[in-house]
């Protein structure tokens, strides 16, 4: 499988609340695909949507540090910084 398509089987399991499961393939996709920004934005995301917010933070910043330009990751990490600080 290619990396997005692992990544369309996250996102299906996602839209499915198999939160967990999701995780789980997008955990995959980094480790098959470990210089890629999009599988560490993908994990955090669903460690966000855990409530996991320390391993989406670490996930987004993984991202970012792969790709500077990564407008989602920096974006989302403006608001899970600002959620943690309230």
């Amino acid at each position: 499988m290619t990396e997005a398509q692992v990544n369309r089987l996250g996102y299906g399991l996602l839209g499915k609340k198999r939160v967990k499961e999701a995780i789980a393939v997008f955990k995959m996709n980094t480790e098959d695909f470990p210089n890629s920004s999009n599988t560490y934005d993908s994990l955090g995301e669903a460690y966000m949507v855990a409530g996991e917010k320390a391993l989406a933070i670490k996930n987004y910043e993984k991202s970012i540090e792969l790709d500077p330009n990564n407008t989602n990751g920096i974006e989302m990490l403006k608001k899970l910084r600002a959620s943690s600080s309230q």
